[in-house]
This record gives C-alpha cells, structure tokens and sequence, in this order.
C-alpha cells in the first residue's frame, strides 16, 4: 500500500513538473532557450556595467567567469523562491479536488528552476573552459553548493509559501527583499571591497548562506583567490552558515506540515 502510494506521488511529481516546464515556455517564440537566454542577458548587462565602466573585476582572475557564476546562482535562487511560493495558490484547483501530499507541488515548482540551473551550470562550465579556467578536482565540490542553495530555496519556498495561501501580500514582500539582497550579496563586487573597508561587516555578509554557496562555488569552479566564509570567518562560521539552511528546512517543514491541511480550505 505505501509502495503503491509512493509510486503514485512519483508519477504526480514528474507529470507537474513536466507541466510547469512546458507552461513557463508556451508562447514564446524562443521558447526552452529563455532558459539559456535570460541569465546570459543578465550577465552582458552588468558585465557591461561592473567590469567595463566601474572597473569591478579588476585584479580578478577570470572575472567573467565569476560573474557569471553568480549571477546564474542568484538567478536559481530567485526563481526558485518565487515559483515555490507561489505553488500552493497557483495550484489550488488541484489541492481542492485530489488528495496528495501537498509538498508536492512546491517541490515541482521549484524542479523547474532547479533544470534551469543544470542547464545554465553545462553553459558556465563552456565558458569557464574559453575563457582558460584549467579544470581541477574541486569541480566535484560544485554540486554540493547546489545542493545547499536548493535545500535553502526549497525551505524558503515550504515556509513562505504556507504563510502567502492566508497572506498574500508575502510574495509581493519577498520580491521587494530580494531585490534590496542582491546589493547584499557579493555577485557583481568581490567581497575583498568590502574587507577594504571593513573585515566585520564582510565576515557578516558572508554567513549568508547565498553568499557563502556563491564564494564556494566560485572557489572551487574558477580560483581559490574567491574568498569563501570558511577562510574570512573561520571554520565554524561556515558550520554556522550552513546551519541556517538545516534550520529554516527544518522549521519550513514542520510549519507546512502543521498548515498543509487547511490549504484546500483557504486557498
């Protein structure tokens, strides 16, 4: 019975998140290569911008490359939040008529950002290639970074988006953060600008579980000068980062769980 149950959430999984994916492309004339497409204009746009009018990337190695590394994690993140909390209400006529477990749906939503990041990552690791980043080990390490930032946008997603079926102005609040982070986050600027100034508020920035996945995978991908919370803060800064993801995971989903039955009611 249980096996016969979880094949069936399976097949409800995959069949959404083909849906999502199919349904966020339906229309456009470059359809699935906006995937592609959207970060790249992102990255030509402050590449222009930081690098070639501020300067930003001076005295770093492969700038482009590490650019657009964060950037295209960012862009992940974003998109990750957005589509999961909004998950539960855009799926309401589903929640009403179907009996599932409701963490489905916010997991699918956010399976399509997460094809676009795997997709972006294959375009990141070419232009790493051109641009002569020499290919090491530490490679290996990327996916874990990955995996982190999903974890926390998952949990990010799990939380908010229980709050946002009662609340719906939590989306348009989430935007608005979001929005004021990316200023906070060391993506367009390396963080030894910030040390430049002031070493406390950069070790800071850096227990951001963003800013600490960003650093690291810059670290391990481009060059091992991509200062990471592990080297500013110290071993136990980059435990106590990633505690903040096991934590706002654990704590979004036992918050989901305790709300999920009331979702078909109030959505």
């Amino acid at each position: 019975m249980h096996n016969s149950f979880s094949r069936r959430n399976r097949v409800l999984l995959a069949e959404l998140i083909k849906t999502d994916f199919k349904l966020r492309y339906q229309g456009s004339m470059l359809g699935y290569m906006w995937a592609i497409l959207r970060p790249l204009l992102m990255f030509a746009i402050l590449y222009v911008v930081f690098a070639k009018v501020l300067r930003f990337g001076d005295g770093i190695p492969h700038y482009p490359v590490y650019l657009l590394t964060g950037t295209v994690l960012w862009n992940f993140f974003t998109e990750c939040t957005f589509q999961g909390i909004h998950a539960i209400e855009q799926r309401g006529d589903l929640i009403r008529k179907i009996s599932f477990p409701k963490y489905v749906v916010v997991v699918s939503a956010t399976s399509t950002a997460l094809i676009n990041l795997l997709i972006n990552l294959v375009v990141v690791v070419v232009f790493a290639l051109i641009n002569g980043v020499v290919p090491t080990w530490s490679w290996l390490l990327v996916p874990l970074s990955v995996v982190e930032l999903y974890v926390l946008a998952l949990g990010i997603s799990l939380l908010l988006g229980a709050i946002n079926v009662k609340f719906r102005d939590i989306g348009s609040i989430w935007e608005v953060l979001m929005q004021a982070m990316f200023y906070a986050v060391p993506i367009i600027y390396p963080i030894t600008m910030v040390t430049a100034t002031s070493e406390v508020i950069a070790k800071i920035m850096l227990l951001n579980p963003i800013a600490q996945v960003i650093q690291d995978a810059r670290n391990n991908l481009i060059t091992t000068e991509a200062v990471t919370t592990w080297e500013l803060v110290g071993p136990l800064g980059g435990i106590a980062s990633v505690g903040i993801v096991v934590a706002v995971f654990v704590i979004a989903v036992l918050y989901f769980r305790k709300k999920a039955k009331y979702f078909a009611e109030e959505v």
